[in-house]
């Protein structure tokens, strides 16, 4: 059985850890991608928005200029850091209609009231009990609410044929969150639905899109790596090892780079989109 607790606490140290560096290492990754669900759940002016997991703001920032200041946009994290880098930012911005919270997107503890849309990017699948966690959000979005999602799709070959790299160092029970377990409820879209069709969401659907992930070079993308939760697999990995790891890692990396040595990717993004039933007794 998974420690929830244990995990969360985990979770938290490690992006604490991230927190300065996240999103700030001039790779476009986080922000794409929250565009990417902006425009699919199409922010109205005057919501209620809670932002689950929002990180240094990448999708908070942008939907409380989109709703406007008759608007709250409230966002949780588990991490006190990046909880202090996002108010920082929507202080430097203007954003007066910005709350920010340290709180466990597994079991969110501070939240009041009920939101007309609730948004979570490339967070669920780091949680502990993915089921219960949307279980618990369930409740904090009003009849009719609108819920959407961000999770990995497949993994670029050329990527996954770099970061192969990672694997015989890894200790058996870890793995890349970018590659969805073939037997977990992130293996397809129609799992992914069933987990939001369990927890009470309806008129479910998922759209694939993609962005490009761009390095200037091997050194780029090595800074990258520790910048993101991929950091997690560099300390799993022995130190005497990892420089060996990270040679190798940029000798593939090079067999796709471009002839000025950048490197480009594309990164497949699953937008998983829900309601809350207007009438709870359907």
């Amino acid at each position: 059985m998974v420690d929830a607790f244990g995990h969360s606490e985990k979770m938290a140290n490690l992006f604490d850890r991230l927190s300065d560096t996240y999103d700030e290492v001039g790779v476009d990754f986080f922000k794409p991608i929250a565009t990417k669900l902006l425009d699919a759940m199409s922010p109205v002016e005057g919501e209620r928005w809670l932002d689950i997991g929002c990180g240094r703001g990448a999708v908070l920032l942008p939907v409380a200029q989109l709703i406007g200041s008759h608007g709250l946009a409230l966002g949780i994290d588990i991490s006190a850091g990046m909880i202090e880098h996002a108010r920082r930012l929507a202080l430097h911005a203007g954003l007066r209609n910005v709350e920010c919270e340290v709180d466990d997107a597994q079991s969110p503890t501070t939240v009041q009231g009920q939101f007309d849309t609730i948004s979570s990017s490339l967070v669920l699948f780091f949680l502990a009990d993915p089921l219960h966690a949307l279980r618990n959000w369930f409740p904090l979005l009003k009849p009719s609410g609108r819920i959407g999602v961000t999770t990995f799709g497949t993994i670029d070959p050329r990527w996954a044929y770099v970061d192969e790299v990672f694997q015989p160092h890894l200790p058996t029970h870890m793995r890349d969150v970018r590659i969805p377990d073939n037997e977990g409820p992130f293996a397809s879209d129609a799992k992914l639905e069933e987990m939001f069709f369990t927890a009470g969401f309806e008129n479910i659907l998922t759209v694939r899109t993609s962005v490009p992930v761009h390095f200037a070079n091997t050194q780029h993308w090595y800074d990258f790596t520790w910048s993101i939760a991929q950091r997690m697999l560099w300390l799993a990995i022995p130190e005497h090892a990892r420089a060996e790891v990270r040679r190798e890692a940029e000798a593939r990396l090079a067999q796709f780079a471009q002839s000025d040595g950048s490197i480009t990717f594309d990164q497949e993004i699953r937008l998983t989109l829900g309601t809350k039933p207007e009438d709870l007794k359907k």
